[in-house]
């Protein structure tokens, strides 16, 4: 693997002898040029296709290192069975033939902010007028004690990108002995998906409920709050009889009084002792201020920071980050070059795939403006979370966002669900939320 001074070193000694001109030169056609984009996910996939709507006479180029995408969105459904791997594939032959998108399917390796160039392990040298970099996420598993990736690929995975750990972490649930404990332990913020790690525990829950009912769901957590958090809650008790803590209680519907039951499902926050500090993969334990939990099946969701290729091309601030100028999401640490996605700080907004779409629009349309010699126009971004507490009870959580004082900031008056919402309401949450993951697929790979 690269270091990074070794990464950027590999990027300026290739073009000492490079035969092709240091930048495109495509930009002074009519506000033409080359725009290279590197990732493949949301955030790059829909920065290329909006690329060319804006102006079809764009050259496009797309580096990415799979041929095929995998969508993390919807990904906790193949736990409980409600899709397959293969499910998530994504194919990016659309983006190719409807939009004249050129795809390079290869992995940086050298990076020359100055002169505008890339260098893959291919061994291609590609020039740029403008380059957007969507780089996702990297989980942290060494952050939490006695944790790894080698204990996360075999005996406790987080299955948080998918990919055989998804997989593995199905098996595991598939396989857990009656009466069993499926414990997973919840990540720090900022982190992709805020409602994420708690639709997945109660998707779980309510597969066992079926197939394992004396089994039960443990969340453990660092924080005391989550995005969708009483509307989850509210869910969470009405399928599987949680009992709702009493700072959230007082806001919820007059009808709804705890049992005082054991529940199968069971979130431990950070004030009542659930910070994970440590992890015992071989024995399947979680040492929480609380004391130690043993687990029969351990979904650990470890922190997050940028990803490697962020910090290789020197993208990321101390905080793990990528700080950017918010109108249009240039990186602060080079010209020319934008951060879209989950590894920038887009302050009020959540590391979301919907937030890389609508960031990817915005930066999209300012890149374009920048190539014709205008000032870019006054961005508004939006976000849309859709979660299920149970396969019949959605969620959301709806906002928009302008820039204020420099910083993003939610604008948007109601956000959420009400906790009063009908059944009905409820239901065709849940069916948005399955359209929603077609619509969007198509919004940004179709």
């Amino acid at each position: 693997m690269l270091k990074r001074r070794e990464f950027l070193q590999a990027g300026a000694a290739l073009f000492c002898a490079a035969a092709l001109p240091a930048r495109a030169t495509g930009a002074t056609q009519a506000g033409a040029g080359h725009v290279v984009v590197i990732g493949g996910g949301v955030g790059g996939a829909t920065a290329a296709k909006y690329l060319k709507l804006a102006n079809p006479a764009l050259r496009v180029t797309l580096i990415e290192a799979n041929r095929t995408y995998i969508r993390p969105y919807g990904s906790s459904e193949v736990l409980t069975g409600h899709v397959g791997m293969d499910d998530l594939n994504v194919s990016y032959d659309a983006l190719r033939s409807r939009y004249g998108i050129e795809f390079l399917f290869d992995r940086v390796v050298g990076f020359d902010p100055a002169r505008r160039r890339v260098r893959t392990a291919g061994k291609r040298d590609i020039a740029y007028d403008k380059l957007i970099v969507s780089p996702g996420i990297s989980l942290q598993y060494q952050a939490i004690p006695g944790y790894s990736e080698a204990a996360a690929a075999s005996r406790a995975p987080s299955g948080w990108i998918p990919g055989p750990q998804t997989a593995l972490l199905a098996r595991q649930l598939q396989a857990m002995r009656p009466g069993g404990r499926f414990v997973i332990v919840a990540p720090p913020s900022p982190y992709r998906c805020p409602p994420g790690p708690y639709e997945r525990a109660a998707l779980v829950t309510e597969w066992l409920a079926r197939h394992n009912p004396t089994a039960k769901v443990i969340i453990v957590d660092p924080k005391d709050s989550f995005v969708t958090d009483a509307g989850m809650q509210l869910g969470w008790h009405r399928l599987y009889g949680y009992n709702i803590p009493a700072d959230y209680l007082k806001d919820m519907p007059a009808d709804v009084v705890n049992s005082g039951r054991p529940a199968p499902i069971e979130w431990l926050r950070a004030k009542d002792g659930g910070t994970p500090r440590g992890i015992d993969s071989a024995a399947l334990r979680v040492a929480t201020d609380a004391g130690w939990i043993k687990a029969d099946v351990l979904n650990v969701i470890p922190p997050m920071r940028a990803g490697k290729l962020a910090f290789d091309m020197g993208l990321t601030d101390a905080g793990g980050w990528c700080p950017v100028e918010r109108r249009t999401f240039e990186s602060t640490a080079h010209e020319h070059v934008f951060v879209i996605g989950d590894a920038s700080i887009a302050d009020a907004m959540p590391k979301s795939g919907f937030s890389a779409n609508t960031q990817a629009k915005v930066t999209a349309q300012a890149v374009v403006n920048q190539l014709a010699g205008r000032e870019p126009g006054e961005p508004i971004w939006e976000n849309t979370c859709y979660a299920l507490a149970g396969s019949d009870y959605g969620l959301f959580v709806a906002d928009v966002f302008r820039l204020k004082d420099g910083k993003i900031a939610q604008i948007s008056g109601q956000r959420y669900l009400p906790l009063d919402a009908s059944k009905t309401r409820i239901r065709l949450a849940a069916r948005y939320q399955q359209a929603w993951l077609k619509t969007f697929t198509e919004d940004c790979f179709a």
